[in-house]
């Protein structure tokens, strides 16, 4: 297949979804989580929650990165936006996640220095063209983000600009996989493992938790087919009780992953635990900056201390954002969904994100 419209041919599309139920066991109910907040996109864009069994329970992951960063995290930027010599940079849909009081937004709206940039090198633009200022990149994401930033850092080194700094809020998936893998209120019988993420890291992460957990995992693409190949692998494997990992992806994602991207990870960070909202702390699943280059690391330099808290938002304390993240509840499970929290007026970072699931739910479902 060459192009995208292949992908979306709509009586393959059919046809295995016709297939997906003949083999579907009637008299249970089967767990599938995607993990990627774009496959929950994408399932409920194109309607293939509408044509496959209902007792398939798909499940949202974790795999929005703007979710599941902690609440002291946004607490620390907006405290650094304090400053009048900060200028605080940020992918634009970490403005309005609330934090334990207010959002980014809001501290832009009250400081004036909270900017909007669609790449970490536009920090670089940014420093050399201020170099009074002191530049703050909000380093959110997964491990597509995290080499980006990486590589970022190193021209900086190279540069040596000196008025640049990260602080970087950056997870790993293959723990947030063993934990939720080993969490018995889930019991997840399958992963749809992200795309993206899959084609930095490689599948090895992947065959680990299936030898470990005897769950089957599978990384699939985006498109319908991609998504219902996935779909089919993982139900065979559960059916037959004989877990295994497939690469549906494999004409993006390698066995290796990225070479390039996996050492400039190596070179910039280390990996230690790390707080998820909903998800709490897990082990080894952040990167941070190595301490031989400090220089550029924001907690360090500005002596911020990330620490996790309630938000003190109205309405927060039934906003169930943190189920949702863990797979526990559906958004149409929350009381405020709809009805107070929309895209508009998002009482969480779910519904903030247009990886969130309860963006996904609100717009496709």
């Amino acid at each position: 297949m060459k192009y995208i419209e292949e992908f979306r041919n709509k009586r393959l599309v059919g046809k295995l979804s016709q297939e997906i139920l003949s083999i579907t066991p009637k008299d249970r109910s089967i767990n599938i989580m995607e993990v990627c907040g774009t496959h929950t996109q994408n399932f409920h864009r194109f309607g293939l929650s509408g044509i496959l069994p209902k007792n398939i329970n798909f499940i949202s992951g974790p795999g929005c990165p703007v979710c599941v960063s902690a609440y002291g995290y946004i607490d620390s930027a907006i405290k650094l936006s304090e400053d009048k010599d900060v200028i605080i940079l940020t992918f634009g849909d970490m403005l309005r996640v609330p934090g334990s009081s207010f959002t980014l937004e809001q501290a832009g709206l009250r400081f004036g220095n909270v900017k909007v940039v669609y790449s970490p090198s536009d920090a670089i633009d940014a420093a050399r063209k201020d170099p009074k200022k002191k530049i703050v990149f909000l380093g959110v994401g997964f491990e597509t983000t995290a080499p980006l930033i990486a590589l970022t850092i190193i021209k900086a080194g190279r540069e040596n600009i000196k008025n640049l700094f990260f602080l970087n809020s950056l997870k790993l998936i293959p723990p947030a996989l063993d934990y939720l893998a080993k969490d018995r209120e889930i019991k997840v019988d399958g992963f749809l493992c992200p795309g993206h993420v899959s084609a930095i890291i490689g599948t090895k992460p992947y065959e680990r938790i299936v030898k470990k957990y005897k769950i089957p995992c599978c990384v699939a693409g985006f498109e319908p087919l991609d998504i219902l190949e996935g779909i089919r692998f993982l139900l065979i494997q559960i059916i037959t009780d004989k877990p295994a990992f497939k690469n549906q992806y494999n004409r993006v994602v390698k066995a290796k992953g990225n070479i390039r991207a996996l050492s400039a990870l190596k070179e910039v960070f280390v990996v230690n635990d790390a707080s998820w909202r909903g998800l709490g702390t897990i082990n080894k699943s952040g990167l941070f900056i190595k301490r031989e280059l400090q220089r550029f690391d924001a907690e360090r330099i500005f002596n911020v201390h990330i620490t996790e808290k309630r938000s003190s938002f109205k309405d927060s304390k039934k906003c169930r954002c943190p189920d949702v993240l863990k797979g526990v509840i559906k958004p149409l499970e929350c009381a405020l969904f709809r009805k107070i929290c929309t895209p508009e007026t998002p009482c969480g970072p779910c519904m903030v994100s247009q990886e969130g699931a309860c963006n996904a739910y609100y717009r496709f479902h």
